[in-house]
């Protein structure tokens, strides 16, 4: 009798360990869903990479002890090839999406996966949200499979307008952003918050543009010197960055930019060493951020010769490998219950996501553009120029409530 329950228990202790590490060594694939041709080409690809080498760094060494491996879809910042792209990850057996570029395809893509995840029980995905910044995807429209590792727009409007109130010399500001769900709500944000922090200054113009097709700024810039503003709040990012941006050089107007996207491609070359002391932006992370993030950068600059500035990303794989080796699994039901709520530790600082609608929480930086060097050393695109870090909010000072009543899985 001893004997059997002896064997019972070995057999028990076995079962329970091959659970423990059922996933270890596991090939987890992530379908990556972004532009890789076009106007946000060159930053889709940029992202592209980003996956990829931190799928790779993760791969040698996470507490889950799975591999990654990315599976690319070029979506041409479109709803509808981005809902091709899922149909044919779920045809590869993908279980994990990741996008980021664009809100319209991230409505897509939460729709496209909240329907299959309902049709197909024990083929669940789930949505890796790590650059679409629409509030409305944790407020009104918070899904349980979406999970974001950006600050959506009312945090980055949120941290901006906290360090605006106290620079005396902006009065007047112009309002320029893309036409559609993230530039809508760069515009909304900012005025309601202005004018809560400060009600002197004026809103002098706004204006909202097509996504990825204005080539020439020139005549926004001739608006917003017509307007008299002395600063300018824009959401816009990839090429509608770039091209605003140098058409503000060749235009003459030397006003303040707010920005969420100077560090992204094309951006500091545009801006060159025009604009020192006068482009701020607002992010989770900065270039020369040192330590781990230091590592990273100088690894993906040595094997893309390019600069990575996309944290969500290592973040994502932070949280999504503790998450899974706390579920012992990688079966997406499971990691998602053990992804909300989950507090970690990330090249930022701690973190949470928070469980009431899967909005990370982190501390958030406010950059200047200026001359590399010193303490900042780190110059993107060879510009000879930096972001450098001019304050730091804990996440306490950007976190917004949540609207969100999130429907879980029975």
């Amino acid at each position: 009798m001893k004997f059997a329950v002896k064997v019972l228990a070995g057999a028990a202790m076995v079962a329970a360990l091959t659970a423990a590490h059922a996933q270890k060594g596991e090939t987890v694939k992530i379908a990556l869903i972004d532009p890789q041709t076009g106007l946000m080409g060159p930053l889709g690809t940029n992202q592209m990479h980003s996956w990829q080498y931190f799928a790779d760094e993760f791969s040698k060494n996470n507490p889950a002890g799975v591999k990654f491996q990315i599976v690319a879809f070029d979506n041409k910042l479109s709803p509808a090839e981005s809902a091709n792209a899922l149909k044919a990850a779920i045809d590869q057996g993908v279980r994990y999406v990741a996008q980021g570029n664009g809100s319209s395809v991230a409505a897509a893509l939460i729709d496209g996966i909240t329907k299959h995840n309902e049709r197909n029980p024990g083929k669940e995905m789930m949505y890796l949200n790590y650059a679409a910044v629409d509030p409305d995807f944790t407020n009104s429209k918070c899904n349980y499979w979406h999970f974001r590792f950006d600050a959506d727009t009312s945090m980055k409007i949120e941290a901006m307008t906290t360090f605006m109130k106290d620079q005396k010399d902006v009065h007047k500001v112009y309002l320029l952003n893309q036409n559609y769900s993230h530039g809508q709500q760069v515009a909304k944000f900012a005025k309601e918050a202005l004018k809560r922090k400060r009600p002197d200054v004026q809103i002098v113009g706004e204006d909202l543009h097509p996504l990825a097709q204005v080539r020439d700024f020139a005549p926004y810039i001739a608006k917003i010197k017509a307007a008299g503003a002395d600063t300018v709040i824009t959401g816009n990012w990839g090429s509608d960055l770039a091209l605003l941006i140098k058409a503000a050089k060749e235009g003459g107007y030397d006003g303040k930019f707010f920005t969420y996207y100077t560090g992204v491609t094309g951006t500091p070359t545009a801006l060159g060493s025009t604009g020192e002391g006068k482009v701020f932006q607002v992010a989770y992370s900065h270039y020369n951020m040192g330590g781990q993030m230091g590592k990273w950068m100088e690894g993906f600059k040595a094997r893309f010769k390019d600069d990575m500035f996309t944290g969500a990303i290592p973040a994502a794989f932070i949280g999504l490998t503790q998450a899974m080796a706390n579920a012992k699994s990688t079966d997406p039901v499971k990691v998602a219950k053990a992804l909300e709520g989950l507090k970690y530790k990330s090249y930022n600082g701690d973190v949470e996501m928070r469980k009431t609608d899967h909005q990370l929480q982190q501390p958030l930086y406010i950059t200047m553009w200026q001359k590399a060097g010193g303490k900042y050393p780190y110059s993107p695109e060879n510009t000879g120029m930096t972001l450098v870090p001019v304050a730091e909010y804990p996440s306490y000072v950007s976190s917004t409530p949540t609207s969100c009543a999130m429907k879980r899985p029975s």
